[in-house]
């Protein structure tokens, strides 16, 4: 099977672009150029052909699932029998073929068994008043589905600093009149940040909602990748290339750093920062699967049908779920309470008017 070489920068490992005007390979990360001569002259060359020849191996190990109905995609194990789609519960189609799945560095394992998400799915569902019976019936949960996610996570060494306007303001009486003097100080303050397990997700923002509300993973469970682990699960493909992230984790960087360096400009009473930069000295990017518990469930309103998803980390069993209402039981419950309000006004009003008769 064929597979793309992509070149990586020698600084941090971000994807390099060929710059016509300077004829030089050049990171839009860390911002490095190269010329041809200095990027043979490094290890990029080989490993980059060696990624390569990883990737194929592992697009020949694995197999292609696909829903007509909705269009989810996943991968699994060769030995690996899906029957139903994880979303929409229809019949799937299994093709050999893998496309635009690269092997990924690190694996997350799935540390509850189905049996104990089906029993953590149980215990949050019942204990919501107003859900439909069949949203926790025994078809509905056997239909709940282990699938590993795909993560792009991010370590960096930066050169970070923030600059802005600081004021300190004094106030003071002086006979009949009060004086308020402000002073400002223009504030500088630089220092290197190390990054540690910046994780954003590999797919579209489709799932982007669920998965940020079941994060975060605990960095100490990450294994390296082996297929072994995919035996019995499957995994979601990504469709995002680490070089469609640069400008996100960049943003997230330069909010974190402007938090950090904020911190350390002290005995002002206020700080307006103005500019912040981070220069990338470093990084390291890992394309890692992590794992999740996955059940859908689908509700008819009218001539609509609305999809709810809920979903457990498979590492540490936090819960994200959007719950159906079954409007039978709203009502019923509301109509307890306009009873139980009007019995009381009943019996107020036969104390009050049955108290005016003695």
């Amino acid at each position: 099977m064929d597979s793309t070489v992509t070149y990586k920068c020698p600084n941090c490992d971000a994807g390099l672009l060929f710059d016509a005007e300077s004829q030089k390979f050049s990171c839009e990360f860390c911002m490095s150029s190269f010329t041809k001569e200095e990027l043979m002259g490094t290890a990029t060359a080989e490993q980059a052909e060696e990624k390569a020849r990883e990737n194929a191996e592992f697009n020949d190990e694995v197999s292609e699932y696909h829903c007509p109905s909705c269009g989810a995609e996943v991968v699994a194990d060769k030995n690996t029998a899906a029957d139903f789609c994880y979303y929409c519960h229809n019949p799937i189609v299994l093709s050999d073929k893998v496309s635009g799945m690269n092997k990924p560095s690190k694996i997350i394992p799935f540390k509850f068994e189905k049996d104990e998400a089906i029993d953590q799915f149980l215990s949050y569902a019942k204990k919501k008043w107003f859900v439909p019976r069949d949203y926790f019936a025994k078809e509905q949960v056997e239909k709940i589905s282990g699938i590993y996610y795909p993560f792009w996570v991010v370590d960096a060494d930066t050169d970070s600093q923030i600059e802005g306007i600081a004021k300190r303001v004094r106030s003071w009486r002086s006979g009949d009149y009060r004086y308020t003097e402000t002073s400002s100080y223009s504030v500088m303050r630089r220092g290197r940040i190390h990054f540690e397990d910046i994780t954003t997700s590999a797919i579209s923002t489709e799932d982007k909602k669920m998965l940020e509300g079941i994060l975060p993973y605990p960095t100490d469970l990450y294994q390296d990748f082996s297929m072994p682990y995919l035996q019995g699960f499957v995994a979601k493909k990504r469709d995002i290339d680490r070089d469609r992230l640069t400008g996100e984790v960049k943003g997230r960087m330069n909010d974190y750093a402007t938090t950090l360096l904020r911190r350390t400009v002290m005995g002002y009473d206020s700080f307006m920062p103005s500019d912040c930069d981070v220069g990338v000295l470093h990084s390291h990017w890992e394309y890692s699967l992590m794992p999740v518990w996955i059940m859908t469930y689908k509700k008819k309103s009218g001539n609509k049908e609305k999809t709810y998803i809920y979903a457990m980390n498979g590492a540490t069993g936090k819960i994200y779920g959007e719950l159906p209402i079954s409007i039978p039981k709203l009502l019923l419950a509301t109509l307890g309470v306009l009873l139980g309000v009007a019995g009381i006004v009943f019996g107020i009003g036969m104390l009050l008017y049955g108290g005016g008769y003695l």
